[in-house]
């Protein structure tokens, strides 16, 4: 495969043209490092193979987005054509440019010693071997398989960071001046403030959310910082080879159907949150956990809300109507979103872009902005 010009096409979409991440963009083939991939389809994961599809290889593997690699405990590597897995991706070759405005959150510096949470295909780990240098790069998944994966192709590349199968929300190996997460944690975990420098700067998003942390370790074992008015979304750390169902058998179909405790008419129009990315966040701060899901049929609109601890909520509009919304169980999911947006309405917007944030020794996990206040 001719890769170096779709490498310097790549970086010509991922980065500003002065970015001094630029170079080592188009100086690394991708596609060795995402040989296989899952894409989603209307009926399902569907299994790409790079080597029997050379084209769809070159196409997909040098466009600046994410690539799935892993569904539930089904790696694309070890999967056959037919194979249609069910459940969430678990594993990923991250959207370059995602990985490099990550990398820039951490104000990297010659001489740095960096620790990369989720090594995933590798090829952030790359990125950052290559301008810091492999001896000072150290890179961490909980998964062997990605591990070693990652540390057979990054060697094709004649590049050879540090690499363990480390759960990163438990103790962490070394100690860093940098620390940049590409996966979702709630809290931070407190290993990692013993990982990180006095001075040093760790770099995370909050499970559930889009939000981006940024915090600077100070003297007396603390780190503080704010929420960053950028955006990223993750897959959250997992401890074992999947993740736990998220709702309780029937919780979704309940949500869906049933009549519920509570019945009122809603004050607000149906929305999908997962498209409102500041909603979604709010929401996962407020009520962490809930799941939510969104369907239109015709002049129809649903938006439906379920939690692990059995509430649920469902709102169904009709012709751009207020919504009727049935809510049952210990708390009223549908009453938790309309008071954020009743409070976006009468503040012009959400406290979380640029709250400050401060992280106790033991990763207690405090956002702050005006007279709002936020626990994790």
């Amino acid at each position: 495969m001719h890769w170096r010009p779709l490498a310097e096409t790549l970086a010509t979409r991922a980065v500003h043209p002065t970015s001094r991440w630029r170079p080592w963009i188009s100086a690394l083939p991708r596609h060795t490092l995402v040989p296989r991939w899952w894409a989603r389809t209307p009926h399902g994961w569907r299994l790409h193979d790079g080597r029997t599809d050379p084209s769809a290889w070159a196409a997909t593997a040098y466009q600046d987005r994410s690539l799935v690699t892993r569904i539930g405990p089904l790696h694309a590597d070890k999967a056959h054509s037919a194979d249609r897995p069910q459940g969430m991706p678990t594993s990923s070759a991250t959207e370059p440019g995602l990985v490099v405005r990550m990398f820039q959150h951490a104000r990297i510096e010659d001489g740095h010693q960096l620790l990369d949470v989720g090594t995933g295909s590798g090829y952030g780990t790359a990125l950052a071997a290559c301008r810091l240098g492999e001896e000072r790069v150290t890179s961490i998944d909980v998964d062997p398989y990605v591990v070693e994966a990652a540390r057979s192709r990054l060697g094709d590349l004649e590049l050879r960071p540090r690499l363990d199968v480390v759960d990163a929300t438990g103790p962490l190996p070394g100690v860093y001046d940098r620390i940049v997460a590409t996966v979702g944690v709630r809290p931070v975990p407190a290993g990692w403030l013993e990982a990180l420098k006095t001075g040093g700067r760790l770099v995370t998003t909050i499970s559930g959310t889009s939000l981006i942390i940024t915090a600077d370790k100070r003297a007396d074992g603390a780190a503080v910082g704010r929420v960053e008015w950028d955006r990223a979304g993750f897959m959250q750390a997992r401890h074992d080879d999947d993740y736990a169902a998220a709702l309780p058998d029937g919780l979704r179909h309940t949500a869906l159907h049933g009549e519920g405790e509570a019945v009122t008419a809603g004050t607000y129009p149906v929305v999908d949150v997962q498209e409102g990315w500041d909603l979604a966040s709010m929401l996962a701060v407020e009520a962490p956990g809930t799941v939510t899901g969104y369907r239109a049929d015709g002049d129809e609109r649903t938006t439906w809300l379920a939690h692990p601890d059995g509430s649920w909520a469902r709102a169904t509009s009709y012709g751009g109507q207020l919504p009727l919304v049935h809510q049952s169980g210990p708390r009223r999911l549908w009453d938790v979103l309309d008071r954020i947006r009743s409070y976006w309405l009468q503040h012009g917007e959400l406290p979380l872009r640029g709250a400050r944030v401060k992280i106790t020794q033991d990763g207690h996990t405090v956002l702050e902005r005006g007279s709002w206040r936020a626990t994790l």
